[in-house]
């Protein structure tokens, strides 16, 4: 008997995270505006690099708030 302990993630690997995509970013922040971490969201290594610079850079650009105040 064979178990796998395979994650499946929430990105395909051949699709691409880009700044301009903001619905799916914002599926990576939560309500304080932190970004969650890769055991929260079980991306890849890779992926969560990814996600971390394509958030920074949508922040800079004021695309996606860096605080969210309610």
């Amino acid at each position: 008997m064979v178990l796998s302990n395979k994650k499946s993630s929430p990105i395909k690997q051949k699709e691409i995270l880009d700044y301009k995509d903001i619905d799916i970013l914002r599926q990576f922040i939560n309500d304080q505006g932190k970004i969650l971490s890769r055991r929260s969201t079980k991306l890849t290594s890779k992926q969560q690099k990814k996600l971390t610079k394509s958030i920074k850079r949508a922040r800079m650009l004021s695309l996606l708030p860096f605080l969210n105040k309610d």
